[in-house]
């Protein structure tokens, strides 16, 4: 075997936002395109099936159970787009000083949580 220096382990890097962020702009990607697909397909489904099946689709998005699921994908919508914009700077090489990745990587899914509550306070008081 060569005698040749290994990759830092995991037990190396100091856990920080940025990665946190990161792993969450995976699995909100990961849950938009497998919930949000799940969803839109049923959506269409109901629409060429007729109003019956458009009424039951509806009223189980309309429960407190599918509101769960429409708020958690406008939350994980969010949170991926600004976790991708995070990356698109990234990607053209500014922010990667230390309190700017930093700032950036905490403040990231707090203005999702944010543009999800002003999202659902249009929907809800139009």
């Amino acid at each position: 075997m060569a005698n040749r220096p290994l990759s830092p382990h995991l037990q190396i890097w100091k856990w920080g936002p940025h990665m946190a962020v990161s792993i969450l702009h995976r699995i909100t990607g990961d849950g938009l395109a497998l919930v949000g697909l799940g969803v839109l397909l049923w959506w269409l489904g109901a629409m060429a099936a007729g109003e019956a099946a458009y009424a039951t689709f509806a009223g189980i998005m309309g429960s407190p159970v599918g509101m769960i699921v429409l708020v958690g994908l406008s939350w994980a919508f969010f949170t991926h787009m600004m976790s991708g914009l995070r990356h698109f700077v990234l990607d053209i090489g500014a922010g990667y000083e230390l309190d700017t990745n930093k700032t950036w990587s905490i403040l990231s899914p707090v203005i999702a949580i944010i543009l999800t509550a002003l999202f659902w306070a249009v929907i809800v008081l139009k």
